[in-house]
């Protein structure tokens, strides 16, 4: 539904968007990271027509957004960053107009209006002007505007920024109640937002795409990918770690930062819990604590991108 080919971005001398390619399928929720002037909101710009790319282009529903512009737009639904609208307009007089620009009017116009105001949540603020709404429900208004018309294609960039840990989760419903029909984008420097909700990420720094995997994994990539939190009374941290570290399939044994316990890295990813409870069950230790971790997206993100800092010759934009 979406097919990015070979966008680039130049400002002058500087190089904000450096050959990226992807597409995004229906039922796709694409978590778009990076960190702050890695290129993501300049890429979306490009996407939904907002900035002109200076190589490459977007094809939306078939629809190529250099060549057919207003065919693709009708396609997308955007929420661009930091969500602009008339501040001296109220919420239903914003809804109104946009309805309007968007082909509907009357009982459709209506209809549709009353339905997002449902979905998203903001009767009450509803005859509000927008320069008065909180940042969280300014927020909500800028994601109505984009889900009027249902279009097929969703731009979302930070959608659930300055909204509570509640509204947080009421915004992440609703993308994952829309994720079956519609192929989604969302920009988030939040780690356990692409956990929640995207079936796939994206990690982009300096205007390059560095990794393209589903959440899973890239957390598989995390040094802490099956490593084992232990815990055993028997024996002192130090003699634990020692007989610890003697196992083949264990790279290191650290004190965990939290204190929770013993922090127990395998080799190359490798799965060691059994021998961990093995060795326990050798030296009767007493265990009170034996979970394995997942992996961390923070760490694989801190990891990609720092590299790609050291190694950048350029700076990129937002």
């Amino acid at each position: 539904m979406l097919e990015i080919h070979h966008l680039v971005k130049h400002f002058g001398t500087l190089i904000a968007v450096d050959d990226v390619s992807f597409a995004v399928a229906r039922g796709e929720v694409l978590g778009f990271l990076g960190p702050n002037g890695a290129g993501k909101s300049t890429t979306m710009k490009m996407i939904t027509g907002f900035v002109p790319p200076t190589l490459g282009t977007a094809v939306i529903c078939g629809h190529d957004i250099t060549r057919a512009p207003i065919a693709a737009k009708r396609c997308i639904g955007y929420l661009p960053e930091g969500a602009p609208a008339y501040p001296d307009m109220t919420a239903a007089e914003f809804l109104d107009f946009i309805a309007h620009i968007r082909g509907f009017s009357g009982r459709e116009a209506k209809r549709r209006i009353g339905r997002i105001v449902e979905t998203i949540h903001i009767a009450e603020v509803l005859h509000q002007p927008i320069e008065t709404l909180s940042k969280g429900y300014r927020r909500r208004v800028g994601v109505a505007q984009a889900l009027l018309h249902d279009p097929q294609i969703l731009i979302l960039d930070e959608p659930t920024d300055g909204l509570d840990p509640n509204q947080k989760y009421e915004m992440r419903k609703i993308i994952e109640d829309m994720r079956p029909n519609k192929a989604i984008v969302i920009s988030t420097h939040l780690l356990e937002e692409v956990e929640a909700v995207c079936s796939r990420a994206i990690i982009i720094a300096h205007g390059r795409i560095l990794a393209d995997a589903t959440p899973s994994e890239l957390a598989r990539r995390s040094r802490h990918h099956n490593a084992v939190r232990f815990a055993a009374s028997g024996a002192t941290d130090a003699q634990l770690c020692a007989e610890l570290q003697r196992l083949p399939a264990v790279a290191a044994v650290d004190a965990a930062r939290d204190g929770e316990g013993l922090l127990i890295f395998p080799r190359g990813g490798q799965d060691i819990v059994a021998d961990v409870a093995d060795l326990a069950r050798v030296h009767r230790w007493q265990v009170t604590l034996l979970r394995v971790e997942q992996g961390r997206l923070d760490d694989v993100f801190r990891e990609i991108t720092t590299a790609a800092s050291e190694s950048a010759p350029f700076a990129a934009a937002a």
